[in-house]
């Protein structure tokens, strides 16, 4: 009986309401049917009606097209279909004999003939090609028999999406039923009952929207989910079955949608599963549960409102969505659950204010007081009632209006305004689809379009038109914005932002553009992937609901940033990586200015990005009082190095928990210069000593290390020297480490104290390799620095560490003039206490040997700079440190004064170059003007260097700066706008310039070549 009745469902229900259908015959009312909206086009059409006659070999029917077309009745039904639908006027020349009958017995009976047909062609068929044939064929014939139906006022409103609808059922379940068959056939599937192929069979289509609740229009797609139940699937074929379902399915989706020279049955859209664009087209019920218990969006709520199995089997379809009722229906309504429902309605609808109530070009469904806004308003009542009112879960739109007015919780007049309403719409709406077949509901902008639809519609005039229309979307207006008149519209004066469903919502791309996103699809895409719960941090449902809120100003935070798109991602990065998300979106939402300080970090400076991203719990830092506190000595953050590395079990730790503490002071320190609480050019103090710091400390632990296994050098021990930037305690937040490691050992000890005995040199190389690696190695928390040995002696050529003696005898015998240059930044930053004084004497005995070879530092110097420039020129505006007149220049001509003036004036030396140059002005060595301008210009370039340290690591254009950054340059330096810096940097650099011209180019081109030569530099 059951598999009776499954079968015979669609027949037997389709006869029943068909019957309570009681018109008039067909052409009973002529002056029901519209007249022409284009005249041409009816006379076009009627002589093909009268040219295609002439050829038809059937004598009856013949006679009823001659006979037809020469009646005045049959005439104005004719001009009627041609001058109103070129879609229509198609479909009737293609099905004469259907459309005679279709005059004959009034279009409930033809509606009936028509699915026995269906029913009866598909018993026993498992060709596709055949199937195929046969529903497009019914498709073009129920097209025009409904549309025939509509346009004579013969079937109402109601009665048109029911027919509509009850033809893609019985469409859906027999191209079901054929395919199961199908697989039967070939061994692939055991079917339970062969004679009704989808019971029992496990493969399960559920409808959805305006299908699942019998509301189909004239064009529509259908909405389908596609699951299996695995449990019930007597799966025989190769593969896994999952595969099977998907190879069924889309054989399902292309027998409906592929275009054929038939024309095609429906467009099918599958994208309202689970996390459409990571999910397969065919999921299995276990799956789907688990997604819609755990990461279940508001909008699917809505949407399930409407869900029923339509095709398949029927029985476990019911159950999977009576197993989903405590998702879609909620027995209590909290706080929480009522600012999902209103998003909803932000996520749909259009910015206030950005659209209004229009005539011509409006979108009867999506527009302002449109179809869309009565579901919504009608859906979001009844998912706040229904969890505890089950008979408010109708699925049709108006039915559940009446059930909401019945139990009071709208008014009747808002119940009947908001049904006639929708009526009203989905009439315009069928006929805007009738025309051409279309899937359309907007309205022509054209004014001839327009009286062409007014004139299809049955008015006078579009006047008429536009003034009743008007009405009913003002009244939708009016009806349904008390709901939501507390809550804001999700969207930013751009426009719209919607980011439901599975595909991109054309107004978001066009929103996303004009904010500044390049790639609109992918941002919309990654930021569809947080909405499905993708990453730990969007998975639990009230994460996702404030991520929403927030959505509007974390995107225009974004978009201040040069790309936005690159933001995006980097925060995408950092989401992908948080173990949960409630708790720092509440954040955010506590603290704009803190989101703010976000999207600019990940717009504007990557490695702050990165190591936010590794360790996200430091931005909990930020909001504590003490965080914008100036960078605390070097001898308490030793303290609290060594603190931290109190908890480390092993080497591993010791590496990541000195890379963690490194990056968050690395993340504080770049966060006060970002907010002016510290001058880009003073960070490079606490940076620098941040390096020294963790330098020690590693230095410590490797020691140990190689102590194990090599043992000592009792009285000896290594010295770590730092060079360039850190040497003058300069560190931008893109520097490499130029570091030296200096060795001393008792004279007498040839081999160390341990079981595995090394010489000196083998044991502090192999020590300056662990120290080397133990800085570089990436690890779960990144990386620390990039080190640079190469300014040791001989460079590349010589030893990774060096002895003292060695040392002493290089600087005495072979240094060359660049190496006494990069000599004036050696600071030392670790070692034993007597080996480090041992080794600032020997660099200041060093220094002292240069200053009586005057001619050879100016040709030296002038040379080296001349091959710099030759390697890195500085045309880039913004290379402010390689241009003529930049940084560098500073640096050579600080460098000259300084071995130059050694000898008379020790007290001159510093490794840091701004506070050389103040103690060259102290010593009165250069004119006041001239000194006060190095001294400014070192400040300047410096402080701009290192505030875009914080966003390039190498060359870029002036385009890629960050408004945020351009603000920050301009502040730093006190300019009046962007032009006014970009002044006084040409300004700067022609002066600076000019100082190195007169004290070494212009002096070194009077000096005779030297004999030795200068090397390149590394």
């Amino acid at each position: 009986m059951r598999r009776i009745t499954q079968n015979s469902c669609v027949r037997r229900q389709s006869e029943k309401q068909l019957k309570t259908m009681r018109q008039p015959p067909l052409l009973s009312n002529v002056d029901a049917w519209p007249r022409p909206g284009n005249a041409e086009r009816a006379t076009i059409g009627r002589e093909r009606w009268c040219e295609q006659t002439k050829s038809l070999t059937d004598g009856p029917l013949k006679a009823f097209a001659e006979s037809f077309v020469e009646d005045p009745t049959g005439r104005a039904v004719l001009d009627a279909i041609f001058g109103n639908s070129p879609y229509l006027g198609a479909c009737l020349l293609k099905e004469r004999a259907f459309f005679r009958d279709l005059v004959a017995t009034g279009p409930q009976a033809a509606a009936s003939q028509l699915q026995n047909w269906m029913c009866e062609e598909t018993a026993a068929l498992t060709d596709e090609a055949t199937l195929k044939h046969l529903l497009r064929v019914a498709k073009r014939r129920a097209a025009l028999l409904v549309g025939l139906a509509d346009i004579a006022g013969l079937w109402s409103t109601e009665d048109v999406m029911r027919v509509l609808s009850d033809f893609a059922d019985t469409t859906l379940r027999l191209t079901v039923d054929v395919l199961l068959r199908g697989a039967a056939k070939d061994g692939n599937l055991a079917l339970a009952e062969p004679a009704d192929p989808a019971l029992g069979s496990g493969f399960i289509v559920l409808a959805m929207g305006k299908l699942g609740a019998h509301e189909l229009n004239y064009s529509s797609d259908v909405d389908l989910i596609v699951l299996y139940e695995a449990e019930h699937v007597h799966f025989l074929g190769d593969g896994n079955v999952q595969r099977f379902f998907e190879r069924l399915t889309r054989s399902f989706v292309a027998i409906l949608e592929e275009r054929t020279k038939d024309g095609y049955v429906f467009r099918t859209d599958l994208r309202l599963r689970p996390d459409p664009r990571a999910t397969p087209i065919a999921l299995s019920v276990a799956a789907a549960e688990t997604y819609y218990e755990s990461t279940g969006q508001n909008w699917e709520r809505a949407a399930f409102i409407k869900a029923r199995p339509v095709a398949g089997d029927i029985e476990a379809g019911n159950k999977f969505l009576e197993g989903l009722q405590p998702f879609l229906w909620r027995k209590s309504l909290d706080f929480a659950a009522i600012q999902d429902i209103h998003s909803i309605k932000r996520q749909i609808e259009t910015h206030r204010g950005g659209h209004t109530i229009a005539f011509a070009g409006h979108n009867v469904k999506l527009g302002r007081g449109g179809i869309r806004e009565i579901e919504l308003f009608t859906q979001t009542q009844q998912l706040i009632w229904g969890g505890r009112m089950p008979k408010l879960r109708a699925r049709k739109t108006c039915a559940a209006l009446r059930e909401l007015a019945d139990a009071g919780r709208i008014n009747e007049t808002t119940a009947k305004e908001l049904t006639e309403s929708y009526f009203y719409l989905r009439r315009v709406e069928h006929r805007l689809q009738m025309i051409d077949d279309k899937q359309t509901h907007t309205l022509p902008k054209d004014a001839n379009a327009l009286r062409e639809i007014a004139v299809f519609l049955g008015y006078d005039d579009t006047d008429a038109f536009e003034a009743e229309m008007t009405r009913h979307l003002t009244r939708v207006v009016d009806d349904s914005a008390s709901l939501f008149e507390e809550a804001p519209a999700l969207g930013t004066k751009e426009g719209k932002l919607v980011f439901t469903g599975g595909e991109d919502d054309p107004e978001t791309l066009e929103t996303l553009e004009r904010m500044g996103f390049q790639d609109a699809p992918n941002a919309a895409s990654v930021i569809r992937a947080w909405h499905y719960g993708r990453y730990r941090a969007t998975r639990a449902e009230r994460a996702r609901q404030i991520l929403t809120e927030l959505m509007p100003t974390l995107l225009k935070a974004f978009a201040k940033t040069v790309n936005p798109n690159v933001a995006l991602m980097k925060f995408d990065e950092f989401l992908s990586k948080l173990p949960a998300g409630v708790s720092l979106f509440s954040l955010f939402q506590a603290n704009p200015l803190l989101l703010d300080l976000i999207a600019e970090i990940m717009g504007s400076m990557p490695s702050l990005a990165d190591s936010l991203s590794r360790h996200p719990i430091i931005l909990d830092a930020v909001l504590e009082e003490d965080f914008f506190d100036p960078p605390p000595p070097k001898a308490r953050l030793a303290e609290g190095l060594t603190q931290a590395l109190q908890q480390a079990r092993d080497f591993q730790d010791v590496l990541d928990i000195s890379r963690r503490w490194t990056n968050d002071w690395k993340f504080r320190i770049g966060v006060q210069v970002l907010r002016n609480h510290l001058l880009s050019d003073e960070a490079g103090f606490p940076l620098s000593d941040i390096a020294d710091t963790v330098v020690t400390a590693l230095l410590a632990h490797v020691e140990k290390g190689i102590e194990a296994r090599h043992g000592t050098f009792p009285g000896g021990g290594m010295a770590v020297i730092a060079m360039g930037k850190l040497g003058g305690r300069e560190l931008t937040f893109q520097s490499d480490l130029d570091l030296v490691c200096i060795y001393d050992a008792p004279k007498d000890a040839s081999l160390s104290d341990g079981d595995r005995t090394v010489s000196p040199s083998h044991y502090f190389i192999r020590l300056t390799q662990a120290l080397n690696s133990a800085l570089t190695s990436l690890t779960g928390e990144g990386r620390l620095y990039k080190i640079d040995m190469r300014l040791r002696p001989s460079g590349e050529a010589g030893p990774l560490a060096i002895s003292l003696t060695a040392f002493e005898k290089y600087f005495h015998d072979t240094a060359w003039t660049w190496e006494f240059q990069a000599l004036t930044r050696a600071r030392v930053i670790t070692g034993p206490k007597v080996l480090c004084a041992a080794v600032e004497k020997a660099i200041d005995t060093a220094l002292h040997r240069t200053t009586a070879q005057q001619a050879t530092l100016i040709r030296d110097i002038a040379d080296m700079r001349e091959r710099i420039a030759r390697q890195r020129p500085g045309k880039n505006f913004w290379d402010l440190k390689n241009r003529p007149g930049g940084l560098i220049d500073i640096e050579f001509l600080c460098q000259y004064l300084v071995l130059s003036h050694f000898a008379k004036h020790p007290e001159i030396h510093s490794t840091n170059t701004l506070v050389t140059l103040i103690h060259i002005r102290d010593a009165n060595i250069l004119a006041p003007k001239t000194i006060e301008m190095l001294i400014e210009a070192s400040r300047f370039w410096n402080r701009l260097i290192g505030l875009l340290s914080l966003s390039f690591e190498g060359p870029f254009e002036e385009s890629e700066l960050p408004e945020g950054l351009r603000q920050a340059l301009i502040h730093s330096v006190l300019c009046k706008d962007f032009e006014h810096l970009k002044i006084r940097i040409e300004e700067t650099a022609k002066s600076v310039r000019g100082q190195f011209d007169a004290m070494l180019t212009t002096p070194e081109k009077h000096l005779p070549p030297s004999k030795k030569g200068t090397p390149n530099a590394p």
